[in-house]
């Protein structure tokens, strides 16, 4: 049997691949968005799919010899990383537009780079598809946004209850199958906590077990049960996705399928999240409505009028007023709508208070508003805002993905110019949003500058004690 090494041991191709992640990285973080602020939105924009379903779904393709065909891709950095770890692997990638075709025929065990790898964290449920078909598998530590600690312990203990056997040395998960039989065996697994990654990876581990596993507290995010859709119809048998409790008979093998991605909820939150703070009246679609419900209720409840029709939701942003809200994993409202939102309390009328239980480093973005003129006191992951009349314009960095679309928010209601920089992060999360923007009426562009700049060169009216408050974590 071949070892599965997720790790670059060929200096000359690691050298080839980082620079150009590198010089992409560069590129992306020598641009930024320029905002014309107090906009305001009107239209119909078109949802986009879930990237953080189409990226489990092209992990899930490690689990099958056969073609499969995603349709609803989202253009996406993030997708194109998960594309190009699987061309490492030998997968042949054919991508029209939104539609990903992956052919796994001719996969090759060998090694991946580990900068790729270890930069994007979806890479890491790769881990339990790799195990479950081939017997060994080694895998770097997950990266990603850096907004908390984000722990795998989940991940491990229930690939060990599987079977797996489980060492990390510098940075690396080796994992093989200890079973002569080279497959892993059915189990009950209790979560500690839902994590979705977690839930993610056993599901794809189970699929080709042997016997019956049951996932206790288990995540039930919609992207979870696209998971379980999609590899029901490549002939896995798993009962009661979106539930607390989910069961998987194994099956010997798994074929290919013609999927589409759920819309992306997340996404179609920012939006209506834009609307609401600018008084604005928008229609988006495809939706999944149900998908959306904390949020619009929430919205609702702010003072937004909200109307479901189909696949489509329509809002009529009117005067805010402040709620409070509570992080919680779905079908509670979305830590990835936490910074919007924030951004929207903070302009409402009265006093709303935001608190964050899932990631411990999610709130930084609540600096660059007070600098914006907001008013928030931050006591560890619990914001108590009393809301303002007005932002003004100024330059931001974002550090990760929600809260650059959070800073992006705050721009179109803030008086005068914005320039959000930190663009790395928001491409890899959201597809055309500045161009979608513009169809809904904002004056926005994308700035291209000669060179990269860094905190202490952006216009600020703050002093230079104040440089390092405008990042957001």
């Amino acid at each position: 049997m071949d070892l599965l090494i997720l790790v670059c041991h060929d200096e000359s191709n690691k050298l080839t691949l980082n620079d150009l992640r590198k010089q992409n990285k560069s590129y992306l973080k020598s641009q930024n968005l320029k905002i014309f602020g107090q906009g305001n939105l009107h239209g119909k924009v078109k949802i986009s799919g879930a990237k953080n379903s189409a990226l489990v779904l092209l992990a899930s393709s490690l689990l099958t010899n056969e073609r499969i065909i995603l349709e609803n891709v989202p253009r996406l950095t993030d997708i194109e990383k998960m594309g190009n770890i699987l061309k490492s692997l030998g997968i042949k990638l054919i991508q029209k537009n939104n539609r990903l075709e992956v052919d796994p025929k001719n996969i090759s065990i060998k090694d991946l780079p580990y900068e790729l790898v270890n930069g994007l964290r979806a890479s890491f449920f790769c881990i339990g598809a790799l195990l479950s078909k081939y017997g060994e598998a080694k895998v770097p530590l997950p990266g990603g946004c850096n907004i908390g600690l984000r722990p795998i312990d989940e991940h491990i203990n229930g690939l060990q209850a599987l079977g797996a056997e489980i060492i990390i040395e510098e940075g690396i998960v080796k994992a093989r199958i200890k079973d002569e039989t080279n497959k892993l065996r059915g189990t009950h697994i209790k979560l500690k906590c839902p994590s979705v990654g977690a839930t993610e990876t056993l599901i794809m581990a189970a699929s080709l077990a042997e016997g019956r596993t049951t996932i206790e507290n288990a995540a039930r995010e919609p992207e979870i049960q696209d998971l379980c859709q999609m590899l029901n119809k490549m002939g896995a048998k798993i009962y009661d996705s979106g539930k607390e409790k989910i069961i998987i008979d194994g099956v010997n093998k798994l074929r290919g399928c013609t999927h589409k991605v759920i819309p992306d909820r997340i996404e179609a939150g920012t939006f209506l999240i834009a609307a609401a703070a600018t008084s604005s009246s928008i229609t988006i679609s495809p939706v999944i409505p149900n998908h959306l419900e904390a949020v619009t209720n929430k919205l609702q409840e702010s003072g937004s009028k909200i109307t479901i029709k189909g696949n489509s939701i329509t809002i009529k942003g009117k005067k805010i007023k402040g709620v409070d809200i509570e992080t919680a994993p779905f079908p509670g409202f979305p830590t990835d709508l936490q910074a919007p939102f924030t951004t929207l309390m903070a302009i409402a009328n009265g006093e709303s208070k935001i608190t964050e239980t899932i990631f411990e480093n999610r709130m930084n973005h609540v600096h660059l508003l007070n600098n914006m003129g907001a008013n928030i006191k931050l006591n560890k992951n619990i914001a108590s805002i009393k809301g303002v009349k007005k932002f003004k314009g100024m330059d931001l960095v974002g550090s990760d993905l929600r809260s650059s679309a959070a800073l992006i928010i705050a721009g179109i209601i803030a008086e005068g110019t914005s320039r959000v920089y930190g663009l790395e992060h928001l491409d890899r999360g959201y597809e055309n949003f500045e161009s979608k923007l513009k169809i809904l009426g904002i004056k926005i562009t994308r700035e291209f500058n000669k060179k990269t700049l860094t905190n202490k060169e952006l216009k600020t009216n703050s002093d230079p004690a104040d440089i390092p408050r405008y990042r957001a974590a």
